[in-house]
């Protein structure tokens, strides 16, 4: 991917709101517009179905947010919050942001930093012990934005990606 130019706005004008169906294309793209989104996600591929089921499910759960920075009807980020209930901290709240991004044309503008902000004053207002999130350890840059916002690295996540096993290599398999 190439350098992208970067937008001048004014981040007043940008909004936080729920997202909408309507809003999914751009948020694939959103999704798919850097290095590792970009071979995770296809925003004109044959996924369309499976991207409407998922977003119907987080739209109709209310521990789920999806989130969109709005400049003029057109989201330029996008992210996921949900809030878990958990029996550590106290029997505590999570507020757990995944899949955040920030249009290309606008990171460096300080969007993403707005949108962080918005994220834990979300998580408050739910009294939520902690707000976590995991950034891809390719991420440099990421980790960076987290840390400034006032994040910490305090755990290693781990995945199983279930998609990659098949029955004759996975745990349990002879």
């Amino acid at each position: 991917m190439g350098e992208t130019a970067r937008r001048v706005v004014d981040l007043d004008e940008v909004h936080f709101r729920r997202a909408s169906e309507a809003d999914l294309p751009a948020i694939i793209a959103l999704l798919a517009d850097d290095v590792l989104g970009a071979t995770r996600e296809d925003p004109t591929g044959p996924d369309g179905e499976h991207y409407r089921r998922a977003f119907a499910a987080i739209d109709a759960d209310p521990a789920h947010l999806l989130l969109v920075a709005d400049l003029a009807g057109e989201p330029v980020g996008v992210l996921q919050l949900s809030f878990l209930p958990s029996l550590t901290h106290h029997g505590g709240v999570r507020a757990h942001v995944e899949g955040v991004r920030v249009a290309s044309s606008m990171r460096g503008s300080g969007l993403g930093q707005r949108m962080m902000e918005h994220v834990i004053e979300l998580a408050r207002a739910r009294d939520a012990r902690m707000v976590q999130l995991m950034t891809d350890q390719r991420r440099d840059d990421a980790r960076r934005f987290y840390e400034r916002c006032g994040f910490t690295a305090t755990h290693h996540g781990m995945k199983l990606h279930l998609s990659r096993i098949t029955p004759t290599s996975g745990p349990g398999t002879r």
